[in-house]
Protein backbone atom coordinates (compact mmCIF):
# COMPACT_ATOMS: atom_id res chain seq x y z
CA UNK A 1 0.00 0.00 0.00
CA UNK A 2 1.25 3.43 -0.62
CA UNK A 3 1.25 5.92 1.84
CA UNK A 4 -0.39 9.21 1.58
CA UNK A 5 1.69 12.22 3.09
CA UNK A 6 -0.85 14.38 4.84
CA UNK A 7 -0.52 17.81 2.86
CA UNK A 8 0.91 16.46 -0.63
CA UNK A 9 -0.59 17.09 -3.72
CA UNK A 10 -2.54 14.30 -5.05
CA UNK A 11 -0.49 13.82 -8.47
CA UNK A 12 -3.47 11.96 -10.29
CA UNK A 13 -5.04 15.74 -9.91
CA UNK A 14 -2.77 17.63 -11.58
CA UNK A 15 -3.73 18.81 -14.76
CA UNK A 16 0.03 20.11 -15.03
CA UNK A 17 0.77 16.63 -15.09
CA UNK A 18 -1.07 15.60 -18.05
CA UNK A 19 0.25 18.82 -19.84
CA UNK A 20 3.59 17.74 -18.96
CA UNK A 21 2.97 14.37 -20.51
CA UNK A 22 1.45 15.84 -23.69
CA UNK A 23 4.64 18.24 -24.20
CA UNK A 24 7.27 15.40 -23.15
CA UNK A 25 5.89 13.51 -25.67
CA UNK A 26 5.04 15.34 -28.80
CA UNK A 27 6.94 19.01 -28.67
CA UNK A 28 9.26 20.41 -30.74
CA UNK A 29 13.14 20.97 -30.12
CA UNK A 30 15.44 23.89 -31.12
CA UNK A 31 17.54 21.43 -33.05
CA UNK A 32 14.16 21.02 -35.51
CA UNK A 33 14.77 24.33 -37.03
CA UNK A 34 16.77 23.67 -39.98
CA UNK A 35 18.52 26.98 -40.21
CA UNK A 36 21.04 25.97 -42.51
CA UNK A 37 18.80 26.07 -44.68
CA UNK A 38 17.32 29.58 -44.80
CA UNK A 39 17.75 31.38 -48.10
CA UNK A 40 19.62 34.76 -47.84
CA UNK A 41 17.97 35.87 -51.37
CA UNK A 42 14.22 35.72 -49.50
CA UNK A 43 15.20 37.44 -46.55
CA UNK A 44 13.56 40.74 -46.43
CA UNK A 45 14.47 44.16 -43.80
CA UNK A 46 10.60 43.53 -42.56
CA UNK A 47 11.26 40.07 -41.23
CA UNK A 48 13.55 41.10 -39.01
CA UNK A 49 12.04 43.63 -37.82
CA UNK A 50 9.52 41.34 -37.05
CA UNK A 51 11.63 38.71 -36.05
CA UNK A 52 12.78 41.24 -33.42
CA UNK A 53 9.57 42.50 -32.21
CA UNK A 54 9.05 38.89 -31.97
CA UNK A 55 11.82 38.55 -29.63
CA UNK A 56 10.72 41.13 -27.65
CA UNK A 57 7.38 39.59 -27.01
CA UNK A 58 8.68 36.19 -25.99
CA UNK A 59 11.53 38.05 -23.74
CA UNK A 60 8.58 38.61 -21.49
CA UNK A 61 8.72 34.85 -20.05
CA UNK A 62 10.70 35.33 -17.06
CA UNK A 63 8.43 38.23 -15.70
CA UNK A 64 5.38 36.34 -16.29
CA UNK A 65 6.27 33.31 -14.31
CA UNK A 66 7.87 34.92 -11.84
CA UNK A 67 4.53 37.21 -11.23
CA UNK A 68 2.35 33.61 -11.50
CA UNK A 69 4.46 31.95 -8.97
CA UNK A 70 4.08 35.10 -6.53
CA UNK A 71 0.78 35.58 -7.02
CA UNK A 72 -0.21 31.24 -7.36
CA UNK A 73 1.71 30.58 -4.38
CA UNK A 74 -1.51 28.33 -2.90
CA UNK A 75 -1.34 26.80 -6.27
CA UNK A 76 0.76 23.63 -6.99
CA UNK A 77 -1.20 22.94 -10.38
CA UNK A 78 -1.02 25.71 -12.23
CA UNK A 79 2.26 27.02 -10.57
CA UNK A 80 3.85 23.67 -12.18
CA UNK A 81 1.97 24.38 -15.35
CA UNK A 82 3.43 28.09 -15.62
CA UNK A 83 6.94 26.31 -15.27
CA UNK A 84 6.08 24.24 -18.12
CA UNK A 85 4.67 27.03 -20.16
CA UNK A 86 7.78 29.67 -19.25
CA UNK A 87 9.83 26.92 -20.86
CA UNK A 88 8.10 26.87 -24.27
CA UNK A 89 8.12 30.66 -24.38
CA UNK A 90 11.79 30.51 -23.63
CA UNK A 91 12.44 28.46 -26.39
CA UNK A 92 10.30 30.54 -28.81
CA UNK A 93 12.10 33.55 -27.45
CA UNK A 94 15.79 31.77 -28.43
CA UNK A 95 14.51 30.34 -31.82
CA UNK A 96 13.52 33.75 -32.84
CA UNK A 97 17.01 35.06 -31.65
CA UNK A 98 18.63 31.74 -33.90
CA UNK A 99 17.31 32.93 -36.81
CA UNK A 100 17.95 36.71 -36.40
CA UNK A 101 21.67 35.11 -35.93
CA UNK A 102 21.53 32.74 -38.76
CA UNK A 103 20.84 35.72 -40.60
CA UNK A 104 23.49 38.25 -39.43
CA UNK A 105 21.40 40.11 -36.91
CA UNK A 106 22.06 40.69 -33.27
CA UNK A 107 19.72 41.26 -30.63
CA UNK A 108 20.36 44.12 -28.22
CA UNK A 109 20.25 42.19 -24.80
CA UNK A 110 20.10 45.03 -22.53
CA UNK A 111 16.75 45.96 -24.48
CA UNK A 112 15.82 42.24 -23.30
CA UNK A 113 16.99 42.91 -20.05
CA UNK A 114 14.52 45.56 -19.39
CA UNK A 115 11.74 43.65 -19.72
CA UNK A 116 12.65 41.41 -16.47
CA UNK A 117 11.10 42.96 -13.24
CA UNK A 118 7.67 40.88 -12.84
CA UNK A 119 4.32 41.30 -13.05
CA UNK A 120 2.37 43.04 -10.85
CA UNK A 121 -0.62 40.34 -10.02
CA UNK A 122 -3.90 41.00 -11.36
CA UNK A 123 -6.64 42.88 -9.77
CA UNK A 124 -7.94 39.18 -9.16
CA UNK A 125 -6.20 35.32 -10.33
CA UNK A 126 -8.69 35.10 -12.49
CA UNK A 127 -8.38 38.47 -14.27
CA UNK A 128 -4.53 37.47 -14.59
CA UNK A 129 -5.94 34.00 -16.49
CA UNK A 130 -8.25 35.97 -18.29
CA UNK A 131 -4.91 38.04 -19.41
CA UNK A 132 -3.00 35.38 -20.73
CA UNK A 133 -5.90 33.92 -22.49
CA UNK A 134 -6.26 37.10 -24.48
CA UNK A 135 -2.23 37.23 -24.63
CA UNK A 136 -1.51 33.77 -26.23
CA UNK A 137 -4.96 33.53 -28.71
CA UNK A 138 -3.46 36.83 -30.08
CA UNK A 139 0.17 36.11 -30.48
CA UNK A 140 -1.49 32.71 -32.08
CA UNK A 141 -3.07 34.23 -35.01
CA UNK A 142 -0.89 36.89 -35.56
CA UNK A 143 1.99 33.85 -35.67
CA UNK A 144 -0.26 31.95 -37.84
CA UNK A 145 -1.19 35.17 -40.26
CA UNK A 146 2.63 35.92 -40.73
CA UNK A 147 3.63 32.85 -41.66
CA UNK A 148 1.48 32.73 -44.57
CA UNK A 149 2.57 35.93 -45.54
CA UNK A 150 6.66 35.46 -45.10
CA UNK A 151 8.33 33.70 -48.04
CA UNK A 152 11.01 32.49 -45.97
CA UNK A 153 10.91 28.79 -45.67
CA UNK A 154 12.74 28.76 -42.19
CA UNK A 155 10.92 31.55 -40.65
CA UNK A 156 7.28 30.39 -42.18
CA UNK A 157 7.59 27.34 -40.12
CA UNK A 158 9.34 28.71 -36.94
CA UNK A 159 5.97 31.37 -36.93
CA UNK A 160 3.84 28.01 -37.44
CA UNK A 161 5.03 26.29 -34.66
CA UNK A 162 5.50 29.32 -32.39
CA UNK A 163 1.56 29.16 -33.65
CA UNK A 164 0.46 25.96 -32.41
CA UNK A 165 2.11 26.08 -28.72
CA UNK A 166 0.28 29.36 -28.57
CA UNK A 167 -3.36 27.78 -29.21
CA UNK A 168 -2.09 24.86 -26.78
CA UNK A 169 -1.39 27.65 -24.07
CA UNK A 170 -4.63 29.62 -24.68
CA UNK A 171 -6.44 26.43 -24.20
CA UNK A 172 -4.75 25.56 -20.87
CA UNK A 173 -5.01 29.28 -19.60
CA UNK A 174 -9.05 28.54 -19.90
CA UNK A 175 -8.75 25.66 -18.12
CA UNK A 176 -7.00 27.23 -15.60
CA UNK A 177 -9.46 30.11 -15.25
CA UNK A 178 -12.49 27.37 -15.54
CA UNK A 179 -11.73 25.88 -12.34
CA UNK A 180 -10.36 29.37 -10.38
CA UNK A 181 -14.52 30.81 -11.71
CA UNK A 182 -15.78 27.67 -10.63
CA UNK A 183 -14.16 28.18 -6.95
CA UNK A 184 -14.51 32.10 -6.56
CA UNK A 185 -17.52 33.22 -8.93
CA UNK A 186 -17.41 36.20 -7.49
CA UNK A 187 -14.39 37.01 -10.04
CA UNK A 188 -16.40 37.10 -12.70
CA UNK A 189 -16.54 40.80 -12.99
CA UNK A 190 -12.72 41.08 -13.13
CA UNK A 191 -12.74 38.68 -16.26
CA UNK A 192 -15.49 40.78 -18.09
CA UNK A 193 -14.04 43.76 -17.38
CA UNK A 194 -10.08 42.27 -18.49
CA UNK A 195 -12.45 41.31 -22.28
CA UNK A 196 -13.35 44.59 -22.54
CA UNK A 197 -10.43 46.25 -21.85
CA UNK A 198 -8.28 44.13 -24.10
CA UNK A 199 -11.36 44.03 -26.91
CA UNK A 200 -13.50 47.19 -27.03
CA UNK A 201 -10.40 49.22 -29.79
CA UNK A 202 -9.88 49.29 -33.42
CA UNK A 203 -6.30 48.19 -32.27
CA UNK A 204 -3.93 45.51 -31.28
CA UNK A 205 -4.10 45.06 -27.34
CA UNK A 206 -1.45 43.19 -25.60
CA UNK A 207 -0.29 42.81 -22.09
CA UNK A 208 3.13 43.41 -23.13
CA UNK A 209 2.38 46.43 -24.41
CA UNK A 210 0.15 47.91 -21.82
CA UNK A 211 2.54 47.11 -18.61
CA UNK A 212 5.79 47.12 -20.26
CA UNK A 213 5.58 50.10 -22.76
CA UNK A 214 7.78 52.77 -22.17
CA UNK A 215 10.74 51.73 -20.85
CA UNK A 216 14.17 53.96 -21.10
CA UNK A 217 15.94 51.29 -22.75
CA UNK A 218 13.54 50.52 -25.09
CA UNK A 219 13.80 53.69 -26.84
CA UNK A 220 14.57 53.39 -30.42
CA UNK A 221 14.38 49.60 -30.39
CA UNK A 222 11.89 47.34 -31.86
CA UNK A 223 9.32 46.60 -29.69
CA UNK A 224 5.78 43.96 -29.66
CA UNK A 225 3.93 47.02 -31.01
CA UNK A 226 6.67 47.45 -33.50
CA UNK A 227 5.49 44.50 -35.07
CA UNK A 228 1.82 44.90 -33.85
CA UNK A 229 1.55 48.13 -36.29
CA UNK A 230 3.38 46.20 -39.04
CA UNK A 231 1.10 43.04 -39.20
CA UNK A 232 -1.78 45.72 -39.26
CA UNK A 233 -0.06 47.75 -42.22
CA UNK A 234 1.10 45.50 -43.77
CA UNK A 235 -0.33 41.65 -43.65
CA UNK A 236 -3.67 41.73 -42.26
CA UNK A 237 -6.70 41.26 -44.58
CA UNK A 238 -9.42 43.58 -44.33
CA UNK A 239 -11.91 42.36 -40.98
CA UNK A 240 -8.41 40.46 -39.54
CA UNK A 241 -8.75 42.40 -35.99
CA UNK A 242 -12.54 42.01 -36.12
CA UNK A 243 -11.93 38.47 -36.79
CA UNK A 244 -9.22 38.24 -33.79
CA UNK A 245 -11.43 40.13 -31.30
CA UNK A 246 -14.80 37.83 -32.13
CA UNK A 247 -12.15 34.67 -31.40
CA UNK A 248 -11.41 36.15 -27.74
CA UNK A 249 -15.07 37.03 -27.21
CA UNK A 250 -16.34 33.68 -28.35
CA UNK A 251 -13.68 31.38 -26.08
CA UNK A 252 -14.63 34.39 -23.22
CA UNK A 253 -18.08 32.97 -23.98
CA UNK A 254 -17.69 29.50 -23.77
CA UNK A 255 -15.31 30.20 -20.09
CA UNK A 256 -18.44 31.76 -18.64
CA UNK A 257 -21.61 30.76 -20.56
CA UNK A 258 -22.88 34.11 -21.23
CA UNK A 259 -23.43 35.65 -25.12
CA UNK A 260 -20.51 37.95 -25.36
CA UNK A 261 -20.71 38.13 -28.93
CA UNK A 262 -20.03 42.32 -28.83
CA UNK A 263 -18.83 44.64 -27.39
CA UNK A 264 -22.21 45.80 -26.30
CA UNK A 265 -22.89 42.09 -24.70
CA UNK A 266 -19.62 42.87 -22.49
CA UNK A 267 -20.53 45.32 -21.26
CA UNK A 268 -24.09 44.37 -19.84
CA UNK A 269 -22.71 41.41 -18.61
CA UNK A 270 -20.54 43.45 -16.40
CA UNK A 271 -23.16 45.69 -15.45
CA UNK A 272 -24.85 42.51 -14.21
CA UNK A 273 -21.75 41.53 -11.71
CA UNK A 274 -22.30 45.08 -10.31
CA UNK A 275 -25.89 44.80 -9.32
Amino acid sequence: MTAHILGAPDMTDMHSLEVFRHYDRSHWRLADLTLSDIDPARVRPEYVTLVKSAVMGESNVIAAVHGFLNEFVDDYDFSAFAVIWGQQEVQHHYAFTSWLQAVGETVDHRAVAAMRAPYDPGSTPSATLATNIISELTVNHIYRSTAAWVQEPVLADLLLRASRDEASHAREFRHFAAARLAAHPGELGSVLETLYFYTSTDTIRHPVSVFKSGLDALEGHETIDTGFQMFLDQMAASGELDELQGKIRKTFGSLTDLDLSTNGKVRRALAGTMA
